[in-house]
């Protein structure tokens, strides 16, 4: 069967459910996964073919069903760095990548520094982190077994030392009797009624554990983190959260409740509220 053809196809049956650059960047994606053909080569050769048409055929079902193409592919990229992606860990984010930067940009490649990552999933954080900081030590924390199982092999594939922890962060007092100069968390923030405003792609296909918490208690992670790190941070060490939107202000509450210091609240590139930092004084 014609790509050319193929393509068509997706245009026909996807325009209606995304942008159209957006359909374009998925199927060019695919026929490079699926069939080692680039976007020039298919400029080149518009009549180029394909025996096997089962694969993205498959793959253009699951995306008329909201399936992300992360997920389709088994794969995605965060900060440089290729990572393996499933069902049982977020998607890493371009805003997630922000949060990253703001730590690397104000350390020195060659420090050693202690560095705890709450709530992993995939470990692009702790990963990240760990390929650019070649000194520190690096901690990975999460509840769920399967995501550590993929943060492992993500570790692994970017050529890194993580360690990782399956702990539950509501009940953990302490990471094997350490202190950490930094801390740092994409924690579940959004609200089941926030819900409303999500896409299908991630409301049907990302996991829940990872992404919601109740409408009453928004700062549950939030708060046990802030309260963990106020007996395992260092004096002057650092507690960075990536957060909700719409929660800016309690956060600087929380923060400032707790005795941290020189609190700062960051904007992404979307100009949303979407990370903060505290410094912890005794």
């Amino acid at each position: 069967m014609r790509l050319k053809d193929i393509q068509k196809k997706f245009h026909a049956e996807l325009d209606s459910l995304y942008a159209t650059e957006e359909v374009n960047s998925f199927f060019y994606t695919l026929i490079d996964v699926f069939y080692k053909v680039s976007r020039i080569d298919l400029a080149m050769d518009t009549e180029l073919r394909i025996v096997d048409d089962q694969p993205i055929e498959k793959a253009l079902n699951q995306l008329i069903k909201h399936k992300p193409i992360q997920y389709i592919i088994g794969e995605t990229e965060f900060y440089g760095l290729p990572f393996k992606v499933n069902k049982n860990v977020l998607i890493p984010r371009p805003e997630t990548e922000e949060l990253v930067e703001w730590i690397l940009k104000h350390k020195k490649e060659d420090e050693t520094l202690n560095i705890l990552d709450i709530g992993t999933g995939s470990g692009c954080i702790a990963i990240s982190i760990a390929k650019h900081l070649k000194n520190a030590s690096v901690y990975a924390l999460d509840i769920s077994e399967k995501a550590l199982e993929v943060a492992k092999g993500n570790a692994l594939l970017n050529e890194v030392h993580v360690e990782f922890i399956n702990a539950d962060i509501l009940t953990t007092n302490s990471i094997k009797n350490l202190e950490f100069d930094i801390i740092v968390s994409n924690p579940p923030y959004i609200r089941e009624k926030e819900q409303r405003l999500m896409k299908p792609n991630v409301l049907e296909n990302e996991p829940h554990l990872a992404l919601f918490v109740k409408d009453d208690n928004a700062l549950q992670f939030y708060k046990a983190i802030t309260e963990f790190s106020v007996h395992n941070l260092v004096e002057n060490g650092e507690l960075l959260f990536e957060i909700n939107e719409f929660l800016g202000n309690e956060m600087i509450r929380l923060l400032q409740k707790h005795q941290f210091s020189n609190i700062e609240l960051k904007q992404d590139i979307f100009r949303k509220d979407r990370m903060i930092k505290g410094v912890k004084h005794s």
